[in-house]
Formats: C-alpha cells, structure tokens, sequence
C-alpha cells in the first residue's frame, strides 16, 4: 500500500461520515490533486535545472500540454483504481490497521503549499 493509498482512505474514511456518496469522488479529487501538483514541482524543477544546463528538449506550450494529458491519465488512473473492487479490499486491510491520525486541513493544505513552492521556483527560473 501506498502513501496515496493511504491519504485517499483517510479521506474516505472521513469524508464517508459526513458525505457518504461524495466520498469517493472528493478522495479520487484529493489524490489526483495532490499528484498533479507533486508532478508539477517536478517538472518545474527540471526545466529550470535543464534551463541552467543549456538543454534544449521541448517548448513550453509542448510541456504544458503533456502536463495536463498526464494530469488527466491520473485521474482516470486513480478513477478505476479507488472505483472498484480494488477499493474494497484495500479497505478492508485498511480497516485491519490502526486508524491514521492526520490532520484532515492539514492534508488539505499539503497540495497547497506544493503549489506555493512551485510557484516560487517557477519564479526564481
């Protein structure tokens, strides 16, 4: 099991309290967020990295779009993966272990400050 694995059932778990038939779709969106924006933090990374090296390899416009074909990828990745069966038994073996003790604002300000840092080495190129 996986770290997102097991942010997406802690926001399963909790989320299933208070909105039991979003809380699929908000974990599938926390998950897919959180990646996008770790994806984004390292593309950034290494076009000012290649910048500094001299490296010609591909245009912005052509960088952005396979940033946002990956972006969808993972969506319906994590769509199909936390949608099925898959989920099922990852919960059940999640069930079996003790119950994860993050703060659910904290998590949500995680992709946010991902962001923030990406914005500022985005700067800083």
């Amino acid at each position: 099991m996986t770290i997102f694995d097991a942010l997406f059932f802690h926001f399963f778990q909790y989320y299933k309290i208070k909105k039991n038939k979003k809380a699929n779709n908000i974990a599938t969106f926390y998950v897919t967020g959180l990646q996008c924006s770790l994806l984004l933090l390292l593309g950034v990374f290494f076009a000012g990295f290649f910048r500094q090296m001299h490296v010609n390899t591909m245009s912005a416009p052509k960088a952005w779009t396979l940033i946002i074909l990956v972006s969808i990828f993972l969506y319906f990745k994590n769509w199909m993966q936390y949608g099925g069966r898959k989920r099922k038994v990852l919960n059940a073996k999640m069930l079996k272990n003790k119950k994860l003790s993050y703060n659910i604002y904290v998590l949500w300000l995680l992709p946010l400050a991902i962001l923030g840092l990406t914005f500022v080495l985005f700067q800083a190129i």
